[in-house]
């Protein structure tokens, strides 16, 4: 190349994120658009986007900066966080992530940027981690079904107050539960608030005091939140003797010592698995669980791993058929869960794995002794033990509270400080025998005279638990918790169960609604680092500064992106943003004199999620109808909304529709709601359609939820984590959710929580912090052009092949396309699932199949998908395409063809074959997958097989085959 003598300022180093980030150059595409009909860009939005509704004015952020700058500037703020010695506890722990999980799980690609894995044949490695996750709860619970993870502690208590009112015949007469007063002060916050939308009356008095009370469940702490460990069989007895359920709040680690719940008869027992080898970060995510009696099995919430079989009778994982039931039973589900902590419970059944039943006993030993340790010392010298029997939390009186504050601040250590005087102190895993004594310094000053090598030899033989409590059911027996001890044998487990999993790693993942695009790396790194990773929720304000400076300029520029006022970060997924938001305008319309607006008009395409939340919300659905063009038909919206004008709660609208258009008339339907006295919910789950271009809080909207998963780059974690924090209008502003804890300025105090940690899952917030500082308004507004383009070029494509089934009044779609399967299903017999299941013989994961249409495939390629895949998808769907023609000219059965077959695996190479196409034909379609196999690791699995034959644990391969 000849030498480049431009002048030195046009030679700065250059770091362009945005060119990285959308897939496609300039020259791709004038290509594209060629292809779409357009002349260009502007002119494709003009003919896409309503003129009401398009942003005049360019967003207001800083930006676009590059990668190095942007983590030089995330550092400083990290920097601003102070990360303190916590003995806080409260839920939230020290804990050791093994770095062979954390390199090859938390921080690869491989585990990420998969989906949620509703396509088994492609998710059995994932399926397999959530399956341990499952056995590891069943073991230490003692109970027969546990689920793959809730949000967080608080939220699974939630969700077992409403399981009990379910399967409790009881609940039809009696609408009280009992929640002990000594549970978790934010588990008690989240109660208040779902009891109260429920319709249950929530009684919150001391566990002794039950026996006054006629309630249909029971929710007890074991542990206690001040760490007394009580006789929980008594508890569960007393809630039994009034046909009343019981359950269990249990703190996983203590399980290891102290006796299952299970063994004791409790009906539900949840927590959290976060002291398994996830970080605290500032509240989360973690992984929370829940498990149930045999008789609740079909009611549970959430998302359960079961083992089926595939077509050729070898044992096969997938979720099982509850857990997507609010897509089917809509208002009448049993919850809006969608979102779970996917990536959170394979890292925490992982620590199971590597340390197996030695080592976690070993843990909880050490943390008990250490515990024990210092409750001797410190009592020794005149402090009060609150309780005599603990194993890793003392609840201690007497003191000189002031010092104590003092010399700990010193010695930078959060201890806590109780609102009733007492002082709480929890030893997790973290803690060694050096921090025991610099808290002996903390606690009594200097000159005690204790030491610990002493004190250790005094109480060797002492044991401060009641036998009563004690464990002797075995856990971790199933040879997975016993096989991998080296870290090689670790490290080839981890690896043998990503290469079972198709990810963003290998292709295009083209799910609707699912937005799954580039997680760059660059905003990855920040969530490992330990002033983001080591920090307690609960740790003082001035600990924190860094984090509260995230979370201003993140909520500042996501407030400028949605046109809204006020945002909260609580909610930690999109359902829950969902529930958040209409809680908020039940507040505000309480507030107002207006309790009576009950009424939620959904329109009929609506996610899934929506109605179940509004049922949550204690709302009554109305459906609106949708018209042949797929939009929300007008006339029904308006004969509805004036129907039920006086009791008129809110409208759930979708923008784009889930119908994958602009919809022309959206301000009229805002409005129309709005002059019945109305609030407005636009669902963000297609905000990756907006950003830059258009805002929900211009053109009517109340309150909106953001998917930081979908839209702003939070990978999904192979089902999760999530966030959904949600935007809303300064009228809803001070009916945001507080919390107990860590009360919020500007916000109603009687504005209970509704996850466990003020700001949600806060430590992956540094993800879309990053993207949004290195795209600046400037890329993000490109990068909504480009899912545009992108999505039009696909539909362009695959038109002549696939019907479109809906357009909008443009001719085009919006970031996403329906193509309609159903003619050619008439034609040829094969379904939109056939399909599905080749693209993984092609190398892809499907679309989104039969939503919100039975019958289609919903396509979104987002903005990060280069031309190249782009094609490479379009050709598979065009090959396929010509594969149901042989089937339609006969020259294939309908019954024995590539498509019903599929998808085909590596035992296919070899032995028998009598299908009428070949080997080749069947496993290398293409000539890119004779280049980058990426081989299906199991054939088509049997759903009915594995919901008749629901076997959600460890069992030996044998028993599938039994079953």
């Amino acid at each position: 190349m000849p030498l480049d003598t431009r002048a030195l300022s046009e030679l700065a180093a250059q770091d362009d994120f945005i060119c990285r980030h959308n897939g496609p150059g300039s020259s791709d595409n004038a290509l594209m658009l060629n292809a779409i009909g357009e002349p260009s860009i502007d002119a494709l939005l003009d003919h896409t986007i309503p003129a009401d509704i398009r942003l005049q004015r360019p967003l207001a952020l800083n930006g676009p900066c590059s990668e190095r700058d942007t983590l030089r500037y995330l550092k400083e703020m990290a920097g601003r966080n102070q990360v303190f010695k916590s003995y806080i506890g409260m839920g939230y722990y020290g804990t050791v992530l093994p770095p062979v999980i954390a390199r090859n799980v938390l921080e690869n690609p491989g585990w990420y940027t998969a989906y949620t894995p509703y396509q088994p044949e492609i998710s059995q490695g994932r399926l397999e981690a959530l399956l341990n996750f499952q056995q590891m709860i069943l073991d230490f619970t003692g109970m027969p079904l546990a689920n793959a993870s809730l949000l967080d502690e608080a939220t699974a208590a939630a969700e077992a107050m409403a399981l009990c009112a379910r399967g409790n015949k009881k609940a039809k007469k009696c609408t009280a539960f009992f929640a002990a007063d000594n549970l978790l002060p934010q588990t008690l916050d989240v109660l208040r608030t779902r009891a109260t939308y429920l319709g249950f009356t929530l009684i919150i008095d001391s566990p002794d005091q039950l026996n006054r009370y006629d309630v249909f469940g029971a929710l007890f702490s074991y542990p206690s939140e001040s760490g007394e460990v009580s006789a929980q069989g008594e508890l569960i007895e007393a809630a039994h003797h009034q046909n009343a359920m019981a359950c269990i709040a249990a703190d996983l680690l203590s399980l290891a010592l102290l006796e299952a719940p299970g063994q004791r008869g409790a009906d539900v027992v949840l927590g959290s698995a976060q002291r398994f080898g996830v970080p605290m970060g500032f509240g989360g995510p973690h992984a929370a669980f829940l498990a149930v009696s045999d008789s609740l099995k079909r009611a549970m919430p959430g998302r359960v791993i079961g083992v089926s079989r595939d077509s050729h009778g070898q044992p096969a994982l997938r979720m099982a058929m509850q857990t997507r039931e609010q897509h089917i039973r809509r208002e009448k589900a049993t919850s809006n869960i969608c979102t779970a902590q996917a990536l959170l419970a394979n890292i925490a059944g992982f620590y199971a794995v590597y340390h197996g039943a030695e080592g976690i006993a070993n843990i909880a030993n050490r943390v008990y002794r250490l515990a024990h340790i210092l409750g001797h010392g410190v009592s020794s010298h005149g402090i009060q033990l609150r309780h005599a029997h603990y194993v890793d939390t003392l609840t201690l009186d007497g003191l000189d509270l002031e010092a104590i504050r003092q010399r700990a601040e010193e010695a930078r250590i959060n201890l806590r400080y109780r609102t009733d005087g007492g002082i709480g102190i929890s030893i997790d895993e973290t803690t060694s025998a050096q921090d025991i004594q610099q808290l002996f310094d903390v606690l009594l000053g200097e000159g005690h005279g204790l030491d610990i090598t002493t004190l250790d030899q005094q109480l060797r033989d002492l044991v401060a638990l009641p036998a009563s409590e004690l464990r002797n059911t075995p856990y971790l027996t199933h040879q997975v918790f016993q096989r991998y001890r080296s870290e090689t044998e670790m490290l080839r487990y981890l690896k043998r169960l990503e290469n079972k999993d198709l990810s963003l790693a290998h292709a295009m993942i083209p799910l609707s609604s699912c937005t799954m695009k580039l997680n760059a790396t660059s905003e990855m790194l920040p969530i490992s680092w330990p002033e983001f990773a080591h920090i307690h929720p609960f740790a003082p304000a001035a600990q924190v500064e860094g984090y509260g400076q995230l979370i201003d300029e993140l909520s500042t520029a996501l407030l400028d992106i949605t046109g809204y006022d006020a945002l909260s970060m609580q909610p930690n997924s999109g359902a829950q943003g969902e529930y958040a938001g209409l809680i908020a305008i039940r507040r505000y319309q309480q507030a107002q004199g207006e309790g009576q607006r009950d009424i939620c008009l959904i329109p009929s395409s609506a996610h899934g999620t929506n109605p179940a939340s509004a049922a949550m919300a204690q709302l009554k659905v109305v459906v609106v109808e949708c018209d042949a063009q797929g939009n929300i038909d007008l006339d029904d919206l308006r004969t509805k909304a004036e129907q039920h004008q006086q009791h008129l709660s809110a409208v759930m609208i979708t923008y784009p529709s889930t119908h994958g258009v602009f919809e022309a008339h959206v301000r009229e339907a805002c409005d129309i709601v709005h002059r019945c006295g109305g609030q407005v919910y636009i669902d963000g789950a297609n905000m990756n359609a907006q950003v830059g271009l258009c805002r929900p809080g211009d053109y009517g909207g109340d309150v909106s939820h953001l998917n930081l998963h979908k839209t702003f780059c939070i990978p999904h974690g192979g089902g999760g984590p999530g966030m959904g924090p949600i935007g809303v209008k300064a009228h809803l502003a001070p009916w945001l959710p507080n919390h107990a804890v860590t009360p919020l300025t500007g916000i109603d105090a009687s504005s209970h929580a509704v996850s466990a940690a003020a700001f949600g899952s806060a430590s992956i917030l540094p993800i879309s912090w990053a993207y949004i500082t290195m795209m600046g308004g400037e890329g993000l507004r490109k990068a909504t052009e480009q899912a545009l383009i992108n999505a039009n070029y696909i539909a362009a494509r695959l038109k002549d092949h696939y019907p479109v089934l809906y357009r909008g009044s443009g001719g085009h779609v919006g970031h996403e396309c329906i193509i309609d399967i159903r003619p050619l299903k008439a034609t040829s017999g094969i379904s939109e699932e056939d399909i599905a299941k080749r693209l993984m013989d092609y190398g892809f994961h499907a679309p989104t199949m039969s939503f919100p249409v039975a019958g289609t495939l919903m396509i979104e390629p987002t903005e990060s998908e280069a031309l190249i895949e782009l094609d490479r998808f379009c050709d598979a769907m065009l090959a396929i395409h010509a594969e149901i023609k042989r089937v339609e000219d006969g020259e294939w059965p309908a019954d024995d063809n590539p498509l019903v077959n599929a998808p085909h695996t590596q035992r296919d190479l070899a032995g028998e074959w009598h299908p009428p196409y070949s080997r080749d034909t069947a496993c290398f379609p293409t000539e890119a997958t004779r280049n980058a196999k990426f081989w299906p690791s199991v054939n088509r699995v049997d759903n009915v097989f594995g919901d008749r034959n629901l076997i959600c644990s460890c069992a030996p391969t044998e028993a599938y085959r039994d079953a």
